[in-house]
C-alpha cells in the first residue's frame, strides 16, 4: 500500500513549487507523482498536421518525487505525515500522524 495515491490532495514541501497544493493525477512506478499544476515546464512542440497538433510552446506537467510532497490534512490545513494501521477486521488503512484520524475510512 502506498502512502500517497491517485486523487489525494498534496502539498509540495520542497523545490521550486514549495507551498503549492494540487491533486495527484497519477503515481508512476519509481516513487514519482504527477501533480496537477505542479512542476510545469515549457516545451517547444513541432506541429503535426496528420495528428492535428498545432506547434508552439506548451506547458507540460513533469513528475515530482514523492518525498517532496506531503498529504494535505483538511483539519489542520497543513501537510501531514502518513502512517499505517491494521483494523480489527484485518483491513490496512492510512491515518494522519498528527491527529490519528483515518484517511481510508
Amino acid at each position: 500500500m502506498r502512502r500517497i495515491k491517485k486523487g489525494d490532495q498534496v502539498v509540495v514541501i520542497a523545490g521550486k513549487d514549495k507551498g503549492k497544493r494540487g491533486s495527484v493525477l497519477s503515481v508512476l512506478s519509481d516513487d514519482k507523482l504527477l501533480v496537477e499544476g505542479v512542476n510545469l515546464v515549457r516545451k517547444h512542440q513541432r506541429p503535426n498536421p496528420m495528428r492535428g497538433v498545432t506547434g508552439g510552446i506548451v506547458e507540460k506537467a513533469m513528475p515530482i518525487h514523492s518525498s517532496n510532497v506531503a498529504l494535505f490534512n483538511a483539519a489542520t490545513n497543513k501537510g501531514d505525515r502518513v502512517g499505517f494501521r491494521l483494523l480489527a477486521d484485518g483491513r490496512k488503512v492510512r491515518f494522519y500522524r498528527s491527529t490519528n484520524e483515518l484517511i481510508d475510512a
